[in-house]
């Protein structure tokens, strides 16, 4: 595996891949890697003979009372991991490489219809810097092929969104959610939970598969069930950010007896801010 760190370093790489006609799949992440991020990179192997991940703890994305200073920083551990299942590079940019000018100066991207509800609603510049990062990312690398984790279904949505949106020749692949034996989605944040909050944590998953079932089952009063899974979380130790029933392809929400949902739950524990969703 190589590792780059310069703009001109990555497309070099890709040009010579480019050159011997060769599909490329990326990856995009924050680092901190867990089994989750593996996966995805596994799965982009199998979609092209060339991978590309990279490794950025974007300052854009971050509002001024969140963890951007304390977000963890793995890069050798985040390597290690990345060689072993055969990446091919690496990409690691400083943020002076990413925005070498002022943040409030530079051009920024946004999909205003998906980004004001769920997370958009308590982290309202969340998605435009995630929109603007990977436009960058995306004109940086070229890829035929991206993956994403489903935990983050919004995030998928504003993705497909900008892509079909900004005209950008890539295939957007959503990889279900890797989870651990009890349920709890894999996440860089899980780090910061205690070890009795770790306990409790499987609960937002229960209350998730529980509703999911309800629905399965025909029950229609979305906003009650809502309400009934937010008190459920609040009982179990949690301060539930959103709980939300919404139409899977553009976070609208359903008409009675839609099909195709996904229901949505972003909950604190402690100093952890957990996200997970399920279809329905």
């Amino acid at each position: 595996m190589r590792t780059v760190h310069t703009i001109a370093e990555l497309r070099a790489q890709v040009a010579t891949w480019r050159r011997a006609g060769e599909r490329v799949a990326f990856v995009p992440t924050m680092g901190n890697l867990h089994r989750g991020h593996i996966h995805l990179v596994e799965r982009a192997r199998e979609r092209a003979p060339r991978t590309v991940a990279s490794v950025f703890v974007n300052p854009t994305q971050f509002g001024p009372n969140e963890d951007y200073a304390g977000y963890p920083r793995t890069l050798e551990d985040d390597a290690r991991q990345l060689a072993a299942i055969g990446l091919d590079v690496l990409f690691a940019p400083t943020v002076a490489e990413m925005y070498p000018r002022p943040l409030d100066e530079m051009t920024q991207v946004a999909v205003p219809e998906l980004s004001g509800v769920l997370c958009g609603a308590s982290r309202p510049i969340h998605f435009r810097g995630v929109a603007t990062v990977v436009s960058k990312l995306f004109n940086m690398v070229q890829p035929d092929v991206a993956l994403f984790g489903e935990k983050d279904w919004q995030q998928l949505i504003v993705i497909r969104r900008l892509v079909a949106d900004l005209d950008f020749p890539i295939e957007i692949v959503g990889v279900p959610t890797v989870r651990e034996a009890d349920g709890l989605a894999l996440s860089s944040r899980n780090g910061y939970l205690t070890a009795e909050e770790r306990a409790i944590a499987p609960v937002l998953y229960a209350t998730l598969t529980a509703c999911a079932e309800r629905v399965r089952a025909g029950e229609r009063d979305y906003e009650r069930l809502a309400d009934e899974a937010k008190a459920r979380l609040s009982a179990a130790g949690f301060r539930p950010d959103y709980f939300e029933i919404r139409r899977a392809h553009d976070l609208r929400l359903p008409a009675d007896g839609g099909a195709d949902l996904r229901i949505l739950a972003a909950a604190w524990l402690g100093r952890a801010r957990l996200i997970d969703n399920l279809a329905v």
